[in-house]
């Protein structure tokens, strides 16, 4: 599953940080998901900033960006901030889990619900993303047009050979993360989602 190795997000933030219990209740939320989300996309901005972008209210924002600030995943701005307003960035660019099996197992069922939600504003967030861009499509020029995919396969394969190749779409992905810097002007950021998954037997 791309989730336990790989940030699901990536900017200029220098560390990727690995979720523990205590933070993975912290972020799950889905407020909390898409603040974070465009803190790291688009950079620093005030709860008033968020609020708006997001269609949420400027009070709901700044609770939940202090909840985020209070588990590490967000500071305040010292350059950016003043007495009246405060703006935060994001700490890290990315974050991942160790071991899914350790919150998928927990025998906390607080740690078992915040996967839960945590699993499903990701599959949200995907779905949205694809939605989004179906929606678009017509607006970006032709060669971007006729650079976007959207497939699925299925095939026969142990947990072994799931892992091999989840982690080797992995490696294809990082291989081609700074391919694109002699080339500015046309490269945009661009998401990738991997879903590897069993189907049910008939």
């Amino acid at each position: 599953m791309a989730i336990a190795r790989l940030p699901i997000v990536t900017d200029p933030q220098p560390a990727v940080r690995s979720l523990d219990a205590r933070s993975l209740r912290g972020l799950a939320h889905p407020l909390r998901m898409r603040l974070l989300a465009a803190l790291r996309e688009d950079g620093p901005a005030t709860a008033t900033k968020l609020a708006a972008r997001l269609g949420e209210s400027s009070a709901s924002v700044s609770y939940h960006l202090r909840q985020l600030g209070a588990h590490g995943f967000i500071a305040e701005d010292p350059d950016r901030g003043t007495a009246r307003e405060r703006w935060w960035r994001a700490e890290h660019r990315g974050h991942r889990f160790d071991s899914l099996d350790d919150f998928l197992e927990n025998p906390d069922p607080e740690v078992r619900g915040a996967m839960g939600v945590f699993l499903n504003e990701v599959a949200t967030v995907h779905a949205r993303e694809l939605g989004n861009w179906l929606a678009g499509t017509g607006d970006w020029p032709e060669e971007w047009r006729r650079s976007w995919d959207m497939s699925d396969f299925n095939l026969r394969l142990t947990p072994e050979l799931a892992r091999e190749l989840v982690g080797r779409a992995h490696e294809l992905v990082q291989s081609f993360r700074d391919r694109a810097a002699a080339d500015e002007d046309q490269a945009v950021p661009v998401r990738i989602h991997l879903h590897a998954f069993p189907l049910p037997k008939s």
